[in-house]
């Protein structure tokens, strides 16, 4: 009998794909021709190594990610790379560029002023990050060593509709909650890192994707562990890699793949935001947070009238089969994350359970 399984709106770590699961959960006891689960068997191993080229064949061909970039599986997080992309990136005597746009932005900042020089080539944090700088608004330093920029906003629900233009200035983007939600252009960006739990499989697996040419800035005096140029020439697997989470992520791709690529992921995503946004639209009773031009297809964000409503609408819509409503403590509020494996039927059912709470509430 299969277990019941609810809605999880939860920003992360989020749902994955049915599919996935019942793979995984088949053939945890033991891989088909190896005898072993996937967690034993050692990354040095036949079997390990298809499982890492595979998902790596499988990503280059759904993101089409140039031959002139590698792709790292880290651990730590995107948290990690806050420090990471400074230790490798930011050379002596060079500033890197931060455009702010939520709080995850302002931690990448913090983390880089520890490491050298930086620079707020814009923010949006007066206006109560409601929405992504326009081009126009940035401020770049000449012969920067980068500019970074975080492509979605978990906490405030908003979302890039352009890359920024940055010349011959490389380009770093924080895509964690949006990475291959929508057709992406690898070759704009230097590097693009995202933490792997809220579109490509569990926490645990951090991605990389950078420019080799970026590699020459790895300093040989840079512990292990934090360098890019020795990662990559270890094909990920300088230390034991976090095995069972690259695995999740091959299956995950995978099944990306089989939806038709990001083009159709996109179709959906944006199929499935318009329907939220629609509603929040309709009446006054619902207050977005994002403004229309800025708005997330991934983390809608929104107010009630009044914050007992909040806790009301979070408590019943827990109780109806719909978790993890509840917005980002330093904002409050509802978020509703809607990330690549959500499926439609949540959304409508959502969408439905607020009409009739507003009905009663309104």
């Amino acid at each position: 009998m299969s277990a019941h399984r609810i809605y999880n709106f939860s920003a992360g770590p989020a749902v994955l794909p049915v599919p996935v699961l019942e793979e995984a959960q088949r053939d945890l006891l033991a891989l088909p021709g190896v005898g072993m689960s996937v967690m034993e068997i050692s990354h040095r191993s036949k079997p390990f190594d298809e499982i890492i080229h595979t998902a790596e064949a499988n990503l280059r061909r759904l993101g089409s990610v140039p031959d002139a970039y590698k792709v790292l599986f880290l651990q730590g997080g995107a948290s990690m790379q806050f420090s990471s992309v400074p230790l490798n990136l930011l050379t002596a005597g060079a500033t890197g560029d931060y455009i702010l746009t939520g709080d995850w932005s302002k931690k990448a900042l913090k983390e880089a002023k520890k490491v050298g020089a930086t620079a707020v080539a814009a923010s949006t944090e007066d206006g109560g990050f409601k929405r992504i700088p326009a081009q126009s608004e940035l401020t770049l330093t000449p012969g920067a060593a980068y500019v970074h920029m975080t492509s979605n906003n978990t906490i405030f629900g908003t979302e890039y509709a352009y890359v920024p233009e940055t010349g011959d200035v490389p380009l770093v983007n924080d895509a964690s909650s949006d990475i291959f939600s929508r057709p992406i252009d690898v070759s704009k960006f230097g590097l693009i890192y995202a933490g792997a739990q809220k579109n490509l499989g569990p926490s645990g697996v951090t991605l990389v994707i950078v420019r080799e040419d970026l590699l020459a800035r790895s300093a040989d005096s840079l512990p292990s562990m934090l360098n890019y140029k020795t990662m990559a020439g270890a094909g990920s697997l300088y230390n034991t890699p976090p095995v069972f989470g690259i695995y999740i992520l091959g299956l995950v791709l995978k099944w990306m793949l089989a939806q038709g690529g990001l083009e159709a992921i996109a179709t959906v995503n944006d199929r499935k935001a318009k329907t939220l946004y629609d509603e929040l639209d309709r009446t006054e009773f619902w207050r977005p947070h994002a403004e229309p031009g800025s708005r997330s297809a991934m983390n809608v964000t929104f107010r009630l009238p009044t914050e007992e409503l909040e806790k009301q609408f979070v408590k019943e819509a827990t109780a109806a089969g719909f978790d993890g409503l509840k917005g980002h403590r330093s904002v409050g509020g509802l978020r509703v994350s809607i990330y690549n494996a959500f499926p439609e039927a949540g959304v409508n059912a959502l969408v439905e359970f607020m009409r009739e709470f507003e009905r009663r509430n309104g």
